[in-house]
């Protein structure tokens, strides 16, 4: 293949592309679908996880709630409860707060008035109701709990060591302290309000006992969840999971780590996932950058007994192992689809090459026909539309050297009757003088008859009549011999309709046309032609002879003339025998001729179709075997 233009070489363009495309947009289908699949599946277990730290974080609080529901049940209540010697108090208080690991214990009156503090005894007296854990039991004298915050200045009589862990500098998403940030002082806790009951009377209510957990800078619950749902795994020495809890918008409790190893409490919350879930109050599933990296999280609300959102439980997975995981896959699938398409490009040009071979042995077999062997040929069958496709060159080859071979053979016919008409004009130019000389006489005894006295009229018509066909005679045999010399034609300004008309009336006078009706059909006003008026006479006369000849038993013979195209049209049709279809292209050749020996010379016909060539004109057949034949020639008009 020798051009950017073959065949071959844009079937195969054309196939690459459309693998490349195809294959394209099949792996970009597939890398999107796969990552969304991946990342669908990566939220959705992140999703089941925040449902499973949520249970984690409520059966912490339930845990304190059980605890102090048994206190309650098998305490014995002195009334007024202000009768407690402090040491019987701060020994059962003592014992529940280390049994429930509470940070914060209170024995509480009726009205929410602080009796007892486990953690500073002297600080009593003052209202806890502030707190909605309090605040509801105080209202539904039954066990209530959930989770709460205490002012700084609340938290201040529990004692310094509870004081400093709710004490968290606020860190920037950048990092960075801020000095315009003030530190956070107040506490999130877990607890539960249990009512006290004197069974004396008849199970009245004579005050509550409070328990709960500080979660500022306690990590007992964010472990235990990272223990349960990610099982301490690790990527590259980065937990893989991680659990917080926000009091607000700050990590108050984390198991995620800052860059120093330490616990990244007191950071701050995604602006998108703070207006997500503390102010728009919906749930959040979604990617994030949490503290130095990217994770798949899900934070939901945490609502305080009065149902207002004070934080925010959020888990999280390490985005980077799944990112590697997808590029992993993806990389081998496209290792794959790459593999698979240069595979397939390299069969696909082989099975081109292989297809489109006979092409090249065609290309081969036509240019030895065009540099002259006929006899090459494709020679190969291969199956399917190309088989047939060589089957139909070398047919069409057999076709070209069977019409080659025709026309050879029809020059050579040609050559040997250009010789024939060689002749013919030889022999004319020798016997012209010969036939002249005794027609000048017979047209000069003509001329000396018709002066004759005595003659009478029908005589003179007659001599009338030889001394016109002897003219048409002589110029017959000078126009035969012109024809022979390649002479010029006397031409001059012709009405075709005259011409016609004198060719009639001789028509007439010929016995040979009683038996035939001669009809008539000339247009008045034709514009003149230029012409030889006894040349286009012969033409006439020759076809009029033959159309005889084709009406042996009588029939009809039709001249029409008309204007079309500037050009003057003469047709001369008859309703005779025809002509055979084999026949027609040989009418108009030189001593071509169907009549018997002895009948025509087959001249008649040629010269008549040289003649009106000299003219100009153009002359054709028309004929159907058995129904007739109809002969027109052209004539352009006369210009100037």
């Amino acid at each position: 293949m020798r051009s950017k233009r073959t065949v071959w070489f844009r079937l195969t363009l054309g196939s690459i592309a459309i693998i490349l495309v195809a294959n394209t947009v099949l792996s970009l289908v597939i890398i999107l679908s796969f990552s969304a699949m991946i990342t669908e599946e990566v939220q959705t277990r992140v999703r089941l996880d925040l449902n499973s730290a949520q249970n984690l974080y409520d059966r912490n609080i339930e845990d304190i709630c059980r605890m102090m529901k048994a206190t309650s049940a098998r305490c014995s209540v002195p009334t007024p409860l202000e009768s407690w010697k402090r040491k019987q108090l701060h020994q059962l208080l003592q014992h529940i707060r280390q049994a429930g690991k509470l940070d914060m214990l209170y024995l509480l009156d009726t009205n929410g008035r602080v009796i007892y503090r486990e953690n500073n005894p002297d600080q009593t007296g003052d209202d806890a109701s502030y707190n909605p854990i309090i605040s509801r039991a105080l209202r539904e004298r039954k066990c209530v709990r959930g989770t709460a915050i205490v002012p700084y200045q609340k938290l201040a009589k529990e004692g310094a060591a509870l004081l400093q862990r709710a004490l968290l500098e606020k860190v920037s998403p950048a990092g960075i302290h801020s000095e315009k940030d003030q530190p956070h002082r107040d506490a999130l806790v877990i607890g539960s309000a249990v009512a006290l009951l004197d069974l004396k009377r008849g199970g009245e209510c004579v005050g509550f006992l409070y328990g709960a957990r500080l979660l500022n800078q306690s990590y007992q619950i964010v472990d235990q969840i990272k223990e349960e749902l990610y099982q301490d795994e690790t990527y590259r020495g980065v937990d893989i999971g991680a659990a917080t809890i926000f009091q607000g918008d700050i990590r108050v409790s984390t198991s995620m780590k800052s860059d120093d190893g330490s616990r990244a409490v007191g950071t701050l919350l995604s602006p998108v996932v703070h207006e997500k879930v503390l102010e728009k109050k919906e749930n959040w599933a979604d990617r994030a950058f949490v503290i130095n990296d990217w994770y798949i999280t899900a934070y939901q609300p945490i609502r305080d007994p009065e149902d207002r959102i004070i934080g925010a439980l959020g888990v999280g997975v390490l985005e980077a192992p799944f990112v590697h995981t997808r590029r992993l896959v993806l990389g081998s699938f496209l290792a794959i689809v790459v593999f698979a398409t240069l595979v397939s490009l390299v069969l696909l040009t082989l099975a081109a090459r292989s297809l489109l071979r006979p092409i090249g042995r065609i290309i081969k077999m036509s240019d030895q026909v065009v540099a002259g062997d006929l006899s090459a040929r494709v020679k190969i069958r291969p199956p399917g539309e190309m088989g047939l496709l060589c089957r139909a060159i070398d047919q069409m080859a057999d076709a070209v050297a069977q019409r080659e071979k025709a026309l050879a053979e029809t020059a050579r016919r040609q050559i040997g009757q250009s010789e024939k008409l060689a002749t013919v004009g030889r022999m004319a130019a020798g016997i012209a003088h010969e036939i002249n000389n005794p027609l000048t006489g017979l047209l000069t005894l003509e001329h000396l008859l018709k002066d004759e006295q005595g003659l009478s009229q029908k005589s003179r018509e007659y001599l009338d009549i030889m001394y016109s066909e002897t003219s048409r005679m002589r110029e017959i045999v000078r126009g035969l011999l012109n024809f022979a010399r390649e002479s010029s034609t006397a031409m001059t300004l012709l009405d075709i309709n005259e011409v016609i008309g004198q060719w009639l009336a001789l028509l007439h006078s010929q016995k040979e046309f009683d038996d035939i009706v001669i009809e008539e059909e000339l247009a008045a006003g034709l514009p003149k032609v230029m012409g030889d008026a006894n040349q286009l006479q012969q033409v006439l006369v020759n076809l009029s002879l033959n159309a005889c000849e084709a009406l042996a038993d009588g029939g009809t013979l039709s001249i029409s003339t008309r204007e079309e195209n500037k050009k003057v049209r003469v047709s001369i049709r008859d309703t005779g025998c025809g002509i055979k279809a084999e026949h027609l292209e040989m009418i108009f050749d030189p001593f071509f001729t169907t009549k018997p020996v002895g009948k025509g010379t087959g001249l008649g016909l040629s010269v008549s179709y040289g003649i009106i060539r000299q003219h100009g004109g153009i002359m054709k057949v028309k004929s159907q075997e058995g129904q007739g034949t109809t002969f027109t020639f052209t004539l352009p008009v006369a210009t100037g």
